[in-house]
Parts: structure tokens; sequence; C-alpha cells
């Protein structure tokens, strides 16, 4: 086989997220010279027919590999689908835990990747390094805004005057206005600072603030003057501008910050185009499907016989947890009812024929599931409950929380946690409603703007220090999707799609999304 179809086969697989073994690359040939007129069509057929596997890791084995190209021999006389299906060939589910790690370098200005294990007890280097690392991506993005970078004449100062970033060093015995980053920390029980990487101050705010909830560790820009008593005055409070995802993108090309791959300019116009064209794509995302509770699963079940009737299947099914109405930690001791109710749910998913055979389901666990750990991120759901429903469902998939999926060239981002109600109630101060009132565009303002889904105190959500790197924001997706208790929202803010499919063990809401137009379809069930 040709060097270059080696090479159309590594670019092929890189494109769907996959990074082939020796071994897995010489199987792949193999088949493919079975094929002489037509590899390109064996090689789609065969990656497509990879998507469907559980795989483990996006690392192809050779075995991984050879069951699905015996599978694709066996199945050469097998009839042609149903053409009113539309089984998705553009989705990668991406597991957190395999995103690379870049690390901004300020003194060379550039990200570089951090090489080597991680391991997952972090040492109290990481955790510094956590802060510092999330201060660095807002500062570095800051410094590419004009108003608040050093003029180079004095003409060249806005009608506001110089809005040029001062470190907190530099104030001491400065008068006059000055503008600051850093990041709200609490050094003594009810005091809070600002600190940068140079100096803290205390904080003394008075005047105006902006949208979006403040909490501690939370990153904010400043404008105020710094007192004879070494107070910071502030007149002006709210988090740095956000900048466009095309600025980002193209500014630090060729970097994988999403996961999956980075892939040639040409792949990705084949890509937008396959993605303006597949109106038919529609991913049906549900939170909070409790599987011990009778009238839960009876209305799931009115969910998927009404998609099982339509023309086109969904391609993806998005359920997230909690997946059990009570608590799943070291207390609890019905583990052998949780199996149970999980091989329910694959029987139950396995009786629609069509949605078996053409979607693919994806599972995301809840703050309250069974796992070693309740710190983010969240690993996939273990085997030993899962493995009843996967035997009814082969193709079920059991992702990490938060989770990205890539449609085309479209990033989607999904994290479930009851964020809302914990980020309101540890604000330490009341959001302001200048702008909005709706607590749900302060919290996704809240996350875009600091770049990270979680920017909590470390003691009220536990994060691995060494991947917190996971729940990073930038450059900014495409979609977000934050599984919540609180009410059914969507809202879109600078151009991200943002929405929360509500509780439907609560309230039987779910979310139909189109990603060819990032259309939101808010539904229900009635009670």
């Amino acid at each position: 086989m040709s060097g270059k179809m080696r090479t159309k086969v590594h670019s092929k697989c890189k494109m769907r997220g996959y990074t082939l073994k020796v071994e897995a690359l010489k199987e792949i040939l193999s088949f493919l010279s079975n094929y002489e007129d037509a590899e390109d069509e064996a090689l789609n057929l065969l990656l497509d027919e990879l998507q469907t596997q559980p795989l483990k890791s996006s690392v192809l084995e050779k075995e991984v590999v050879q069951g699905v190209v015996n599978k694709l021999c066996e199945a050469q006389s097998a009839p042609v689908d149903d053409p009113g299906t539309n089984m998705s060939t553009s989705v990668s589910i991406i597991d957190v835990f395999h995103v690379p790690k870049f690390r901004y370098d300020s003194i060379r200005k550039m990200f570089c990747q951090h090489t080597g294990r991680l391991p997952l007890q972090g040492d109290a280097q990481s955790k510094a390094w956590l802060y510092r690392d999330r201060f660095l991506l807002l500062s570095q993005r800051l410094s590419r805004i004009p108003q608040f970078s050093k003029p180079s004449f004095s003409n060249d100062l806005s009608e506001f005057g110089s809005c040029e970033i001062s470190q907190i060093q530099s104030l001491v015995g400065r008068t006059g206005i000055s503008w600051v980053m850093g990041a709200i920390s609490q050094f003594e029980d009810g005091h809070f600072y600002l600190e940068d990487l140079t100096a803290a101050c205390f904080l003394n705010i008075t005047y105006k603030i902006t949208t979006g909830f403040f909490t501690e560790n939370t990153i904010v820009l400043a404008q105020g003057e710094m007192q004879l008593d070494g107070i910071f005055q502030v007149q002006t409070f709210g988090f740095p501008p956000l900048e466009d995802r095309e600025k980002s993108t193209s500014l630090f090309s060729g970097l994988d910050y999403f996961g999956g791959g980075t892939l040639a300019k040409e792949d990705n116009l084949r890509l937008a185009e396959m993605e303006s064209r597949a109106v038919n794509e529609m991913f049906v995302i549900l939170s909070d499907i409790w599987l011990d509770h009778e009238e839960t699963m009876a209305k799931l079940e009115t969910v998927l016989d009404g998609y099982e009737d339509v023309e086109v299947v969904p391609s993806l099914f998005v359920l997230m947890g909690n997946f059990c109405s009570y608590p799943c930690d070291l207390s609890c001791n019905s583990f052998k009812s949780i199996i149970s109710n999980f091989a329910e749910l694959g029987k139950m998913i396995a009786n629609h024929q069509r949605l078996k055979e053409h979607s693919r389901f994806v599972f995301i666990p809840g703050p309250n599931d069974i796992g070693p750990s309740k710190a983010l991120p969240r690993c996939p759901l273990p085997k030993y409950i899962t493995t009843e429903l996967q035997k009814h469902i082969p193709n079920a998939i059991f992702a990490s929380n938060p989770c990205r999926i890539k449609f085309c060239t479209q990033e989607i981002v999904f994290f479930r946690q009851d964020l809302l109600y914990k980020m309101q109630r540890s604000s330490l101060i009341p959001y302001s409603r200048e702008e909005t009132s709706d607590p749900f565009e302060h919290l996704v303002a809240t996350i875009t703007h600091q770049s990270h889904l979680c920017p909590l105190p470390l003691s009220l959500q536990p994060i691995s220090w060494n991947y917190d790197h996971c729940l990073h924001l930038y450059p900014t997706p495409h979609t977000i999707v934050l599984g919540d208790q609180s009410e059914q929202k969507a809202f879109r803010y600078t151009g991200i799609t943002c929405f929360n499919p509500g509780s439907f063990s609560r309230d039987y809401t779910f979310v139909v999304y189109r990603p060819c137009n990032q259309e939101v379809e808010l539904s229900a069930l009635e009670s």
C-alpha cells in the first residue's frame, strides 16, 4: 500500500479523533487492499463502524480494528439500511481526561503543551499552578484588547483615559485611578483581597458592578484607587472582556485545545460543508434520569416511543445523571438495585429497534452518581453497574463529566452540575440587575468570561488539581450544555449557545438540539 494511502488513513482517523498504533494501521491497510477502486468508501465505512463501538480509548489497538473488519466482512451481503434513518458519522465523543494540557508562557507569549504523565493526585505545586494557569489564561486574552494595553503615544489614549492594567505591587504609594486584574481571595475569615501574581490588597467594593456572580476565586477587572491604609477602593468591578472564538483560534492555530486532534484547512472546509447539509441531525438531551423512579421511567419510555416513530430518528441521545433519586456515596448499600435499574433501561432502549440501530446513547454521570471521587472532572460511570445495559445496547458510550462532543466543526461542552444554586449561594455580593435579572444569564456570563466551567472555591467544589484544564472554556466552544436542577432555560450570549435541559425527573423537561443551525427546542411532557 502506498505512502499516500497511509497518510490518508492517518488523516481521516485523526479527523475522527483516533490515534493509530502500528499494528492497527497495518490491519486497516490490509482491509483496504481488498477494495482497490474504492479505498475511500471502504475506509469511511470502517471508521463509521468504529464510532459505534464502546472504545476504552481514542488510541486504536489491532484487536479493536480486527473486530470491526471481521464484522464488516460478515455483513457484506446484508441489506441496505432504511433510507429514512440518518445515523451520524460526524460525531466524536471526547473524554476530558484525554484532553491535552496547555500552559501559557508569559515570557515567550505562547502556549506550551504539557508532556508526560499527569498523576490524578497532585502535589502542592499543582494547586498553585491551578490558580496561576487560570490567571495567565485570562491575562493573555486581556492583553490583546487595545484599551487595556499601554499606549505607545499620549494621543493613543481613549476618551476614558489610559486603561492600562497595573500590577498590584506597583500601586503602593501611587495616587489616582488605576485598573488591576486579580483573583478574589480570602486570606482570613470575612476579609477578602484582590490578588495577582505580584501581591494582594484588601478589597472594598462600594460602587458599580457588572453582570455575573462574583465568588471567591473568580478573576475580576477592577477600576479604583489605592488608599493610604492599603485598601483598594473599587469604583467599577467586572469580569475581563471576552475574545471572539475566531480570534483565539487564529492566533494559536494548530493547537488541540478541545481534544480529538487538529485538522488541515481543507478537512475543516469539507466538514463545514457537511455540517451545513446535516439538516436532519438531531440531539435529544435529558438530565436527571432517576432509574429507581417508576414515573420517570414511564415518561422516558414515552419519549423513546415518540422518537421511534419519527421519519428520521435522532442521531444522538445524551442522558445525564443523576441516575438515582438519592446520593450514591460510600453509605449507599444498594448497588445491586442500581445495576438492575441500568439493565432495565437497556431493555427499554433495546425494545425500540430503530433507535437501537441508528441512534447513539451517551451517559454522563451526575454529581450524586457512583464514582471514585466527587472531585471534578468526574470519571465515567463504573463498568460494574453498566455491564448489563451494554449487553442490550452495545454502542452505548459512558463519558466523563464534563464531556466534550465534536459535531463536524462544531464544539459542544456538556456539564452536569447543580451550578446555579451553588454560584448564587457563594456569591459575595448581590448580582447586578441593571442588564438582566435572570440568574441563568448571570451564570452563563460568569463561566464564559472566566473561561472556566466551575469557578467556585475548591472548598465548595473540589477539583483535581492536575486536571483543572479539563474545565477550561478556551477558545470559547460553540455550544455549552449546563445540566442543572434549576428551571429549563436557553440563552445565546456573544455568539455562544447555552442551555439547561432542566430536570427530567422533576419537570419532565428536555431539549432537542439541531447542530446544523444551533437551534434549541425546549420540550416537555405533560405532568
